[in-house]
């Protein structure tokens, strides 16, 4: 009885205040815009890039004792122009390595900084990649040609399927929102997006797609209801997909150790909070509005007529 009348409250304050829940969805995309654009005048960047997509050095070797925190803040103030991270590799919770990722900064000079520091850096015994800045930038400007034409050809079947522009520029709204907000929760957490973050926000795109176009297939395509009791019932449906890839994801990321499973698993799982806001909240919230405008046009054309 309780868990019911729980159930019966919310979807009462989901039907009453339906536009003040819509507001906080343009809020929060209003917010994640703005800390983009502030952080694009204080960066240069709209996010951080990793090496993959920057250019740079990437050392692996072994851990040494050496604590994670206190290496990189070395680092850091030695190298006070240099992009310079410290990540951990981890096996059964035990350290086994660390990746040293920097760029602005010769090998020869990396590695003398960290034999300074205690570790071991003789040949063999650690693995060095180098990404040119050319060639990293290339890998960046393909991943945003990549993102763009995902937009455009998701944009052309969208149109396709519902041949009416408004409910189509509602889904594509919802994507563009999820996307916006993933990176801004992204740039807050600090996270350096590489190659394999870019194929994780290909994949949010394709999701988001998949539980709005459900929703408005639902809305428009049934007429034996009301906006609202398809919504909802569509909803069920929806948010039970959303919470189980979450779950799915969230136990990725904290059991695998490959630190690119990691990033996709950390930004497919924000994305998914993020679509049940930006596909129950907004994208509703607007077909809603949508549909009780449109009824009330059809019903001042009859009454004229």
């Amino acid at each position: 009885m309780k868990i019911v009348g729980l159930k019966e409250t919310f979807l009462g304050i989901y039907d009453r205040h339906y536009k003040k829940l819509l507001a906080l969805s343009f809020i929060i995309l209003l917010a994640s815009i703005g800390f983009l654009v502030f952080t694009k005048a204080q960066t240069g960047e709209f996010f951080q890039k990793g090496v993959s997509l920057k250019g740079g050095l990437t050392l692996t070797i072994p851990a040494d004792g050496i604590e994670i925190d206190s290496l990189e803040a070395a680092l850091a103030g030695q190298f006070p122009e240099a992009d310079v991270s410290v990540r951990a590799i981890t096996e059964a919770g035990e350290l086994k390595a660390l990746i040293v990722e920097a760029s602005d900064i010769t090998e020869d000079k990396l590695v003398e900084a960290l034999q300074s520091r205690g570790l071991r850096m003789e040949q063999g015994k650690y693995s060095v990649e180098v990404m040119g800045s050319s060639l990293g930038q290339s890998f960046y400007r393909q991943t945003i040609i990549a993102v763009i034409l995902s937009f455009v050809f998701m944009s052309i079947v969208v149109f396709i399927t519902f041949r009416s522009p408004l409910p189509s520029l509602f889904i594509i709204l919802a994507a563009a929102s999820e996307i916006i907000s993933t990176v801004a929760v992204i740039n807050l957490l600090g996270v350096k997006i590489s190659t394999a973050g870019v194929a994780a926000f290909l994949m949010i795109i394709g999701y988001s797609v998949d539980t709005n176009i459900l929703l408005t297939v639902k809305v428009l395509k049934h007429k034996d209801s009301t906006v609202f009791e398809r919504t909802v019932a569509t909803m069920r449906t929806g948010v039970l997909m959303s919470l189980t890839a979450f779950a799915a994801t969230m136990v990725g990321y904290v059991f695998i150790q490959s630190d690119a499973v990691k990033q996709i698993m950390l930004i497919i799982s924000i994305g998914l909070l993020f679509d049940i806001i930006y596909t129950w909240l907004q994208n509703a919230g607007i077909l809603r509005l949508y549909f009780e405008r449109k009824h009330k046009h059809a019903e001042g054309g009859e009454q004229n007529g």
